[in-house]
Protein backbone atom coordinates (compact mmCIF):
# COMPACT_ATOMS: atom_id res chain seq x y z
CA UNK A 1 0.00 0.00 0.00
CA UNK A 2 1.58 3.11 -1.24
CA UNK A 3 -0.38 5.74 0.33
CA UNK A 4 0.72 8.47 2.92
CA UNK A 5 -1.54 10.80 4.63
CA UNK A 6 -0.64 14.43 4.39
CA UNK A 7 1.29 16.15 6.80
CA UNK A 8 -1.38 18.20 8.86
CA UNK A 9 -3.51 14.98 9.09
CA UNK A 10 -0.80 13.36 10.54
CA UNK A 11 -0.22 15.64 13.00
CA UNK A 12 -3.66 15.84 14.16
CA UNK A 13 -3.48 11.99 13.76
CA UNK A 14 0.06 11.86 16.28
CA UNK A 15 -2.18 14.66 19.03
CA UNK A 16 -4.89 12.16 19.51
CA UNK A 17 -2.95 9.28 19.64
CA UNK A 18 -0.77 10.66 22.82
CA UNK A 19 -3.51 11.25 23.93
CA UNK A 20 -4.97 7.30 23.93
CA UNK A 21 -1.58 6.51 24.55
CA UNK A 22 -1.64 8.87 27.78
CA UNK A 23 -5.38 7.23 29.29
CA UNK A 24 -3.83 4.07 28.67
CA UNK A 25 -0.13 4.58 30.07
CA UNK A 26 -0.31 7.27 32.57
CA UNK A 27 -1.26 8.17 35.90
CA UNK A 28 -3.09 11.65 35.26
CA UNK A 29 -2.96 14.45 37.81
CA UNK A 30 -6.36 15.29 38.64
CA UNK A 31 -6.52 19.04 39.13
CA UNK A 32 -9.30 20.24 41.70
CA UNK A 33 -10.98 22.49 39.46
CA UNK A 34 -14.58 22.24 42.20
CA UNK A 35 -14.72 24.00 45.41
CA UNK A 36 -17.64 24.54 47.69
CA UNK A 37 -18.08 27.57 50.24
CA UNK A 38 -21.22 28.08 52.95
CA UNK A 39 -21.75 31.64 51.58
CA UNK A 40 -24.24 33.37 50.08
CA UNK A 41 -24.48 35.11 46.59
CA UNK A 42 -26.22 39.00 46.80
CA UNK A 43 -27.27 38.67 43.16
CA UNK A 44 -26.22 36.14 40.19
CA UNK A 45 -25.36 37.52 36.29
CA UNK A 46 -26.79 34.25 34.82
CA UNK A 47 -29.66 32.13 35.95
CA UNK A 48 -27.69 29.59 33.97
CA UNK A 49 -24.13 29.44 32.24
CA UNK A 50 -23.22 26.18 29.91
CA UNK A 51 -20.12 25.10 29.62
CA UNK A 52 -19.04 23.60 25.89
CA UNK A 53 -21.10 24.89 22.93
CA UNK A 54 -21.38 22.40 20.53
CA UNK A 55 -23.68 20.47 21.90
CA UNK A 56 -24.82 23.11 24.90
CA UNK A 57 -26.04 25.06 22.74
CA UNK A 58 -29.24 23.40 21.38
CA UNK A 59 -29.69 23.19 25.18
CA UNK A 60 -28.97 26.85 25.88
CA UNK A 61 -31.83 27.39 22.84
CA UNK A 62 -34.59 25.86 24.12
CA UNK A 63 -34.28 26.82 27.58
CA UNK A 64 -33.51 31.06 26.27
CA UNK A 65 -36.69 30.64 24.96
CA UNK A 66 -38.69 30.44 28.03
CA UNK A 67 -36.97 34.05 29.14
CA UNK A 68 -34.12 32.97 31.02
CA UNK A 69 -30.72 34.35 30.86
CA UNK A 70 -28.27 32.10 30.11
CA UNK A 71 -24.58 32.44 28.76
CA UNK A 72 -22.42 29.54 26.55
CA UNK A 73 -18.78 29.60 27.60
CA UNK A 74 -16.79 28.03 24.48
CA UNK A 75 -13.29 27.29 24.37
CA UNK A 76 -12.71 27.80 20.57
CA UNK A 77 -15.25 29.70 17.86
CA UNK A 78 -18.65 28.40 18.30
CA UNK A 79 -19.64 26.34 14.78
CA UNK A 80 -20.06 22.40 13.67
CA UNK A 81 -17.63 20.87 11.62
CA UNK A 82 -18.11 19.86 7.88
CA UNK A 83 -19.28 16.55 8.27
CA UNK A 84 -22.53 15.40 8.27
CA UNK A 85 -24.35 14.43 11.89
CA UNK A 86 -26.12 10.59 10.67
CA UNK A 87 -29.78 10.15 12.33
CA UNK A 88 -33.42 9.14 11.55
CA UNK A 89 -36.08 11.93 11.15
CA UNK A 90 -38.19 10.52 13.49
CA UNK A 91 -35.02 11.71 16.17
CA UNK A 92 -34.49 15.73 14.57
CA UNK A 93 -38.81 15.78 15.28
CA UNK A 94 -37.73 17.17 18.59
CA UNK A 95 -36.36 20.47 16.80
CA UNK A 96 -39.61 21.28 15.53
CA UNK A 97 -41.85 19.98 18.28
CA UNK A 98 -39.72 22.67 20.47
CA UNK A 99 -39.79 25.25 17.80
CA UNK A 100 -36.16 25.70 17.80
CA UNK A 101 -36.35 25.39 13.78
CA UNK A 102 -39.09 25.44 11.41
CA UNK A 103 -39.36 22.59 8.90
CA UNK A 104 -38.20 24.41 6.33
CA UNK A 105 -35.31 25.51 7.84
CA UNK A 106 -34.68 21.69 8.71
CA UNK A 107 -35.24 21.23 4.95
CA UNK A 108 -32.42 23.28 3.52
CA UNK A 109 -29.97 22.03 6.82
CA UNK A 110 -30.43 17.81 5.85
CA UNK A 111 -27.47 17.20 3.12
CA UNK A 112 -28.12 13.90 2.28
CA UNK A 113 -30.98 11.30 2.62
CA UNK A 114 -30.81 7.71 1.76
CA UNK A 115 -32.76 4.31 2.41
CA UNK A 116 -31.39 1.65 3.17
CA UNK A 117 -29.10 0.29 5.15
CA UNK A 118 -26.85 -2.81 5.82
CA UNK A 119 -26.13 -5.52 8.82
CA UNK A 120 -23.70 -8.05 7.72
CA UNK A 121 -21.17 -10.14 9.57
CA UNK A 122 -18.23 -12.20 7.99
CA UNK A 123 -19.23 -15.26 6.95
CA UNK A 124 -23.06 -14.92 8.38
CA UNK A 125 -26.39 -12.89 8.26
CA UNK A 126 -27.28 -9.65 6.01
CA UNK A 127 -30.30 -7.99 6.66
CA UNK A 128 -31.04 -4.19 5.28
CA UNK A 129 -33.60 -1.56 7.36
CA UNK A 130 -34.75 1.79 6.32
CA UNK A 131 -34.86 4.87 8.44
CA UNK A 132 -32.42 4.33 10.74
CA UNK A 133 -29.01 6.90 10.41
CA UNK A 134 -30.06 7.74 6.93
CA UNK A 135 -30.30 11.62 7.51
CA UNK A 136 -26.92 13.66 7.11
CA UNK A 137 -27.73 17.15 8.68
CA UNK A 138 -25.27 19.40 8.55
CA UNK A 139 -23.70 21.03 12.17
CA UNK A 140 -22.52 23.55 10.78
CA UNK A 141 -25.67 24.93 9.21
CA UNK A 142 -27.54 23.45 12.28
CA UNK A 143 -25.31 25.36 15.19
CA UNK A 144 -25.27 28.60 13.23
CA UNK A 145 -28.93 28.41 12.95
CA UNK A 146 -29.44 28.06 16.82
CA UNK A 147 -26.55 30.17 17.89
CA UNK A 148 -28.78 32.65 15.55
CA UNK A 149 -31.79 32.65 17.50
CA UNK A 150 -30.22 32.26 20.84
CA UNK A 151 -28.37 35.78 20.32
CA UNK A 152 -31.83 37.25 18.72
CA UNK A 153 -33.32 35.60 21.85
CA UNK A 154 -31.36 37.28 24.58
CA UNK A 155 -28.49 35.07 25.41
CA UNK A 156 -24.48 36.18 25.53
CA UNK A 157 -21.86 33.51 24.05
CA UNK A 158 -18.24 33.54 25.39
CA UNK A 159 -16.09 32.35 22.84
CA UNK A 160 -12.71 31.47 22.97
CA UNK A 161 -13.29 31.84 26.32
CA UNK A 162 -11.20 28.85 29.00
CA UNK A 163 -13.29 27.56 31.80
CA UNK A 164 -10.86 27.53 34.83
CA UNK A 165 -13.00 26.44 38.09
CA UNK A 166 -15.69 26.86 40.07
CA UNK A 167 -16.75 27.74 43.69
CA UNK A 168 -20.28 26.60 45.20
CA UNK A 169 -21.98 28.96 46.99
CA UNK A 170 -25.36 28.30 49.13
CA UNK A 171 -27.44 29.92 46.13
CA UNK A 172 -25.28 29.95 43.55
CA UNK A 173 -22.11 29.34 41.37
CA UNK A 174 -19.02 31.49 40.72
CA UNK A 175 -17.45 30.36 37.39
CA UNK A 176 -13.80 31.72 36.80
CA UNK A 177 -12.84 31.37 33.47
CA UNK A 178 -9.15 32.75 31.96
CA UNK A 179 -10.81 36.62 31.37
CA UNK A 180 -13.93 37.28 33.93
CA UNK A 181 -15.64 35.68 36.67
CA UNK A 182 -19.27 35.10 36.50
CA UNK A 183 -22.45 34.11 38.98
CA UNK A 184 -25.08 31.69 38.27
CA UNK A 185 -27.73 29.71 39.84
CA UNK A 186 -27.12 26.43 37.87
CA UNK A 187 -24.02 25.06 35.96
CA UNK A 188 -24.42 22.72 33.17
CA UNK A 189 -21.02 21.01 32.23
CA UNK A 190 -21.59 20.07 28.54
CA UNK A 191 -17.38 20.14 27.83
CA UNK A 192 -17.74 16.70 26.83
CA UNK A 193 -15.47 13.20 27.72
CA UNK A 194 -12.78 14.72 28.84
CA UNK A 195 -14.85 17.61 30.94
CA UNK A 196 -12.27 19.12 34.26
CA UNK A 197 -14.93 18.66 36.17
CA UNK A 198 -15.99 14.75 35.09
CA UNK A 199 -12.03 14.29 35.31
CA UNK A 200 -11.86 15.19 39.50
CA UNK A 201 -15.31 13.43 39.70
CA UNK A 202 -13.86 9.92 38.38
CA UNK A 203 -10.61 11.25 39.68
CA UNK A 204 -7.88 8.59 38.55
CA UNK A 205 -10.83 6.03 37.00
CA UNK A 206 -9.87 4.45 33.61
CA UNK A 207 -12.76 3.97 31.64
CA UNK A 208 -14.32 0.23 31.29
CA UNK A 209 -14.65 0.38 27.77
CA UNK A 210 -13.40 2.53 24.64
CA UNK A 211 -14.70 3.15 21.07
CA UNK A 212 -11.46 3.52 18.87
CA UNK A 213 -12.95 5.63 15.51
CA UNK A 214 -10.54 6.19 12.46
CA UNK A 215 -12.64 7.01 8.82
CA UNK A 216 -12.56 9.36 6.13
CA UNK A 217 -14.90 11.49 3.71
CA UNK A 218 -13.63 10.96 -0.20
CA UNK A 219 -15.43 11.59 -3.62
CA UNK A 220 -15.16 8.60 -6.30
CA UNK A 221 -17.55 5.67 -4.79
CA UNK A 222 -19.70 4.38 -7.96
CA UNK A 223 -22.06 2.69 -5.09
CA UNK A 224 -22.88 5.67 -2.79
CA UNK A 225 -26.71 5.36 -2.79
CA UNK A 226 -26.87 2.85 0.14
CA UNK A 227 -25.58 2.91 3.96
CA UNK A 228 -23.91 0.44 6.10
CA UNK A 229 -25.10 0.52 9.47
CA UNK A 230 -22.70 -2.11 10.87
CA UNK A 231 -20.87 -4.58 9.02
CA UNK A 232 -17.71 -6.85 9.37
CA UNK A 233 -15.97 -8.40 6.76
CA UNK A 234 -12.97 -10.13 8.79
CA UNK A 235 -12.29 -12.30 11.80
CA UNK A 236 -11.08 -10.83 14.95
CA UNK A 237 -7.40 -9.12 14.36
CA UNK A 238 -4.98 -7.59 16.87
CA UNK A 239 -7.44 -8.25 19.34
CA UNK A 240 -10.19 -6.83 17.73
CA UNK A 241 -13.26 -7.22 15.72
CA UNK A 242 -13.15 -4.57 13.39
CA UNK A 243 -16.47 -3.12 12.21
CA UNK A 244 -17.50 -0.73 9.60
CA UNK A 245 -20.23 1.86 8.89
CA UNK A 246 -20.76 3.76 5.45
CA UNK A 247 -22.73 6.59 4.70
CA UNK A 248 -23.75 8.88 1.46
CA UNK A 249 -22.68 12.26 2.67
CA UNK A 250 -22.33 15.95 0.07
CA UNK A 251 -18.84 15.14 -0.37
CA UNK A 252 -19.01 11.87 -1.40
CA UNK A 253 -19.20 8.94 1.08
CA UNK A 254 -18.14 8.90 4.50
CA UNK A 255 -16.64 5.15 6.14
CA UNK A 256 -15.79 4.30 9.41
CA UNK A 257 -13.88 1.76 10.83
CA UNK A 258 -14.25 1.29 15.02
CA UNK A 259 -13.91 -1.59 17.69
CA UNK A 260 -14.85 -1.92 21.02
CA UNK A 261 -12.02 -2.21 23.20
CA UNK A 262 -10.99 -1.48 27.05
CA UNK A 263 -7.49 0.83 27.69
CA UNK A 264 -5.14 -1.62 28.35
CA UNK A 265 -1.74 -0.27 28.04
CA UNK A 266 -1.06 -2.90 24.90
CA UNK A 267 -4.27 -1.63 22.75
CA UNK A 268 -3.65 -1.09 19.25
CA UNK A 269 -3.03 3.06 18.44
CA UNK A 270 -5.11 5.25 16.51
CA UNK A 271 -2.10 5.40 14.07
CA UNK A 272 -2.02 1.55 13.33
CA UNK A 273 -5.94 1.23 13.24
CA UNK A 274 -5.71 4.03 10.35
CA UNK A 275 -3.26 2.42 8.72
CA UNK A 276 -5.86 -0.97 9.36
CA UNK A 277 -8.61 1.08 7.81
CA UNK A 278 -6.48 1.83 4.76
CA UNK A 279 -5.78 -1.57 4.35
CA UNK A 280 -8.86 -3.24 4.23
CA UNK A 281 -10.82 0.49 2.38
CA UNK A 282 -10.36 -1.32 -0.92
CA UNK A 283 -11.79 -4.84 -0.23
CA UNK A 284 -14.85 -3.51 1.92
CA UNK A 285 -16.12 -0.50 -0.63
CA UNK A 286 -14.52 -1.97 -3.61
CA UNK A 287 -12.53 0.34 -4.66
CA UNK A 288 -8.23 1.31 -4.80
CA UNK A 289 -7.07 4.07 -2.73
CA UNK A 290 -6.06 6.02 -5.96
CA UNK A 291 -9.41 6.33 -6.96
CA UNK A 292 -10.78 8.13 -4.17
CA UNK A 293 -10.56 11.79 -3.91
CA UNK A 294 -10.07 11.92 -0.42
CA UNK A 295 -11.97 15.35 1.52
CA UNK A 296 -11.37 14.48 5.16
CA UNK A 297 -9.46 12.51 7.24
CA UNK A 298 -11.66 11.41 10.74
CA UNK A 299 -10.39 9.53 13.86
CA UNK A 300 -11.01 9.91 17.63
CA UNK A 301 -11.74 7.52 20.70
CA UNK A 302 -14.83 7.31 22.76
CA UNK A 303 -14.53 6.49 26.61
CA UNK A 304 -17.59 4.40 28.52
CA UNK A 305 -18.10 3.86 32.47
CA UNK A 306 -19.95 1.62 33.79
CA UNK A 307 -21.06 4.38 36.36
CA UNK A 308 -23.21 6.38 33.77
CA UNK A 309 -24.93 8.60 34.11
CA UNK A 310 -22.16 10.40 36.33
CA UNK A 311 -23.37 10.82 39.77
CA UNK A 312 -23.24 14.40 40.19
CA UNK A 313 -22.16 15.16 44.05
CA UNK A 314 -22.39 19.29 44.29
CA UNK A 315 -24.98 20.98 44.42
CA UNK A 316 -25.99 23.10 41.40
CA UNK A 317 -23.97 21.34 39.04
CA UNK A 318 -25.54 19.14 36.11
CA UNK A 319 -23.48 17.33 33.27
CA UNK A 320 -25.10 16.81 30.08
CA UNK A 321 -23.90 15.60 26.86
CA UNK A 322 -21.08 13.32 26.81
CA UNK A 323 -19.80 14.66 30.11
CA UNK A 324 -22.73 13.00 31.70
CA UNK A 325 -22.07 9.40 30.05
CA UNK A 326 -25.64 9.33 29.05
CA UNK A 327 -25.36 7.42 26.00
CA UNK A 328 -24.96 3.95 25.77
CA UNK A 329 -21.15 2.27 25.61
CA UNK A 330 -21.89 0.25 22.36
CA UNK A 331 -22.46 3.84 21.04
CA UNK A 332 -20.43 6.95 20.35
CA UNK A 333 -22.93 9.48 19.00
CA UNK A 334 -23.75 12.33 21.27
CA UNK A 335 -25.72 14.52 19.11
CA UNK A 336 -27.89 11.14 19.13
CA UNK A 337 -28.35 10.88 22.56
CA UNK A 338 -29.18 14.59 23.14
CA UNK A 339 -31.79 14.73 20.47
CA UNK A 340 -33.79 11.93 22.41
CA UNK A 341 -33.10 13.77 25.59
CA UNK A 342 -33.30 17.18 24.59
CA UNK A 343 -37.05 17.48 25.36
CA UNK A 344 -36.59 15.95 28.74
CA UNK A 345 -33.51 17.85 30.26
CA UNK A 346 -35.18 21.10 28.76
CA UNK A 347 -38.58 20.66 31.26
CA UNK A 348 -36.54 19.25 33.55
CA UNK A 349 -34.02 22.17 34.59
CA UNK A 350 -37.05 24.54 33.76
CA UNK A 351 -38.97 22.83 36.30
CA UNK A 352 -35.57 23.04 38.33
CA UNK A 353 -34.76 26.45 38.06
CA UNK A 354 -38.44 27.33 38.86
CA UNK A 355 -38.93 25.69 41.95
CA UNK A 356 -35.19 26.08 42.99
CA UNK A 357 -34.72 22.29 43.21
CA UNK A 358 -30.91 22.61 42.51
CA UNK A 359 -29.53 20.48 45.76
CA UNK A 360 -27.47 17.57 44.25
CA UNK A 361 -29.95 15.19 45.16
CA UNK A 362 -32.60 17.42 43.21
CA UNK A 363 -30.63 17.22 40.00
CA UNK A 364 -29.67 13.51 40.71
CA UNK A 365 -33.04 12.38 39.14
CA UNK A 366 -32.48 14.83 36.12
CA UNK A 367 -29.58 12.53 34.80
CA UNK A 368 -30.51 8.99 37.06
CA UNK A 369 -29.83 5.11 36.49
CA UNK A 370 -31.20 4.21 33.61
CA UNK A 371 -31.44 0.07 33.34
CA UNK A 372 -31.82 0.54 29.44
CA UNK A 373 -28.19 2.00 29.03
CA UNK A 374 -26.69 -0.59 31.77
CA UNK A 375 -28.17 -3.72 30.17
CA UNK A 376 -25.89 -2.63 26.94
CA UNK A 377 -22.84 -2.87 28.98
CA UNK A 378 -22.75 -7.09 28.15
CA UNK A 379 -23.08 -6.20 24.37
CA UNK A 380 -20.06 -4.46 24.37
CA UNK A 381 -18.12 -6.59 26.44
CA UNK A 382 -19.44 -9.22 23.77
CA UNK A 383 -18.33 -7.20 20.90
CA UNK A 384 -14.49 -6.60 22.93
CA UNK A 385 -11.82 -9.23 22.90
CA UNK A 386 -10.01 -9.18 26.15
CA UNK A 387 -5.67 -8.64 25.39
CA UNK A 388 -4.68 -11.92 27.31
CA UNK A 389 -7.26 -14.05 25.83
CA UNK A 390 -6.99 -16.55 22.74
CA UNK A 391 -10.83 -16.40 21.21
CA UNK A 392 -12.15 -18.32 18.70
CA UNK A 393 -11.34 -15.64 15.64
CA UNK A 394 -15.22 -15.56 14.64
CA UNK A 395 -16.97 -15.78 17.77
CA UNK A 396 -17.95 -12.30 17.88
CA UNK A 397 -19.12 -12.25 14.12
CA UNK A 398 -20.91 -15.40 14.93
CA UNK A 399 -22.58 -14.69 18.39
CA UNK A 400 -23.78 -11.05 16.23
CA UNK A 401 -24.96 -12.89 12.84
CA UNK A 402 -27.21 -14.68 15.47
CA UNK A 403 -29.28 -11.93 17.31
CA UNK A 404 -28.98 -9.79 14.20
CA UNK A 405 -30.94 -12.94 12.42
CA UNK A 406 -33.46 -13.56 15.25
CA UNK A 407 -34.32 -9.70 16.07
CA UNK A 408 -34.96 -9.41 11.76
CA UNK A 409 -37.25 -12.38 12.27
CA UNK A 410 -38.78 -10.96 15.05
CA UNK A 411 -39.57 -7.91 13.13
CA UNK A 412 -39.01 -3.94 13.37
CA UNK A 413 -40.42 -3.31 17.04
CA UNK A 414 -37.56 -5.55 17.80
CA UNK A 415 -35.19 -4.33 15.48
CA UNK A 416 -35.34 -1.50 15.80
CA UNK A 417 -35.22 -0.12 18.85
CA UNK A 418 -31.37 -1.95 19.23
CA UNK A 419 -30.34 -0.40 16.14
CA UNK A 420 -31.45 3.11 17.80
CA UNK A 421 -29.58 2.85 21.23
CA UNK A 422 -33.20 2.35 22.81
CA UNK A 423 -32.92 -1.35 24.22
CA UNK A 424 -36.31 -2.24 25.65
CA UNK A 425 -37.40 -5.24 27.85
CA UNK A 426 -40.26 -6.76 25.40
CA UNK A 427 -37.61 -7.08 22.70
CA UNK A 428 -34.95 -7.94 24.52
CA UNK A 429 -36.85 -11.08 26.57
CA UNK A 430 -38.30 -11.94 23.02
CA UNK A 431 -35.04 -12.19 21.54
CA UNK A 432 -32.57 -13.59 24.38
CA UNK A 433 -34.26 -17.22 24.53
CA UNK A 434 -33.70 -17.72 20.89
CA UNK A 435 -30.34 -17.37 20.52
CA UNK A 436 -28.59 -20.09 19.50
CA UNK A 437 -26.74 -20.89 23.64
CA UNK A 438 -23.37 -22.70 21.34
CA UNK A 439 -23.04 -19.23 20.13
CA UNK A 440 -23.16 -17.92 23.45
CA UNK A 441 -21.53 -19.84 25.82
CA UNK A 442 -17.61 -20.12 24.45
CA UNK A 443 -17.94 -15.90 25.42
CA UNK A 444 -18.68 -16.60 29.80
CA UNK A 445 -15.50 -17.32 30.58
CA UNK A 446 -14.45 -13.98 29.04
CA UNK A 447 -17.54 -12.06 30.43
CA UNK A 448 -17.32 -13.39 33.82
CA UNK A 449 -19.91 -13.97 36.54
CA UNK A 450 -19.98 -10.66 38.26
CA UNK A 451 -20.47 -9.41 34.70
CA UNK A 452 -23.38 -11.65 34.10
CA UNK A 453 -24.76 -10.89 37.47
CA UNK A 454 -24.91 -7.24 37.27
CA UNK A 455 -26.40 -7.91 33.93
CA UNK A 456 -29.60 -9.53 35.42
CA UNK A 457 -29.74 -7.21 37.85
CA UNK A 458 -29.95 -4.67 34.90
CA UNK A 459 -32.31 -6.46 33.01
CA UNK A 460 -34.65 -7.19 36.04
CA UNK A 461 -34.55 -3.18 36.54
CA UNK A 462 -35.28 -3.10 32.63
CA UNK A 463 -38.36 -5.06 33.41
CA UNK A 464 -39.42 -2.92 36.55
CA UNK A 465 -39.32 0.24 35.15
CA UNK A 466 -41.86 -0.86 32.13
CA UNK A 467 -44.51 -1.71 34.78
CA UNK A 468 -43.70 1.60 36.75
CA UNK A 469 -44.37 3.79 33.76
CA UNK A 470 -47.14 3.14 32.84
CA UNK A 471 -48.47 2.66 36.83
CA UNK A 472 -46.96 6.19 37.24
CA UNK A 473 -48.36 8.28 34.52
CA UNK A 474 -51.90 6.93 35.30
CA UNK A 475 -51.51 8.89 38.36
CA UNK A 476 -51.12 11.70 36.28
CA UNK A 477 -54.59 13.09 37.09
CA UNK A 478 -54.24 13.35 40.78
CA UNK A 479 -51.53 16.12 40.77
CA UNK A 480 -52.75 18.81 40.62
CA UNK A 481 -52.65 19.66 43.69
CA UNK A 482 -49.29 19.19 44.63
CA UNK A 483 -46.87 21.85 45.32
CA UNK A 484 -44.19 23.13 42.60
CA UNK A 485 -41.52 20.99 44.35
CA UNK A 486 -43.93 17.55 44.86
CA UNK A 487 -44.43 18.09 40.76
CA UNK A 488 -41.10 18.40 40.07
CA UNK A 489 -40.34 14.86 41.80
CA UNK A 490 -43.01 13.26 40.68
CA UNK A 491 -42.27 14.46 36.62
CA UNK A 492 -38.56 13.43 37.55
CA UNK A 493 -39.51 10.02 38.26
CA UNK A 494 -41.82 9.69 35.78
CA UNK A 495 -39.41 10.21 32.89
CA UNK A 496 -36.60 7.92 35.00
CA UNK A 497 -39.17 5.59 34.67
CA UNK A 498 -39.86 5.97 31.27
CA UNK A 499 -36.72 6.71 29.89
CA UNK A 500 -35.21 3.84 31.70
CA UNK A 501 -37.35 1.59 30.16
CA UNK A 502 -36.20 2.29 26.79
CA UNK A 503 -39.64 3.98 25.85
CA UNK A 504 -37.97 7.49 23.96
Amino acid sequence: MNFTLDQDVQKRLSIADKRWFSLRHDQPIIESVISSEQKMLIEWDFDLIICGGNLGIFLATTLQKKGYKIAVIEKGILQGRDQEWNISRHELNCLLELELVTFEELETMIFTEYNPARVSFYQGYELWVKNILNVGISPKLLIAKLQKKFLEWGGIILENTNFKNAVIKENGVIIKTDKQELKTRLLIDCMGHFSPIIKQLRKAQKPEGVCLVVGSCGKGFTNNETGDLIVSFTPIQNQCQYFWEAFPAKDGRTTYLFTYVDAHPDRISLTELMNEYLRLLPEYQQIELESIDFQRFLFGFFPAYRQSPIKMTWDRILAVGDSSGSQSPVSFGGFGAMMRHLSRLTNAIDSALKCDSLRAKDLGLIQPYQPNISVTWLFQKTMSVDMNTQANPNQINNLMSGVFEVMDKLGDDVLKPFLQDVVQFSGLTKTLPLVNPQLVLPLLPQVGLPILLDWFKHYANLGIYSGLYPLAKSLQPFTKNLTPQQKYYYHRWLDIWQYGAGFK
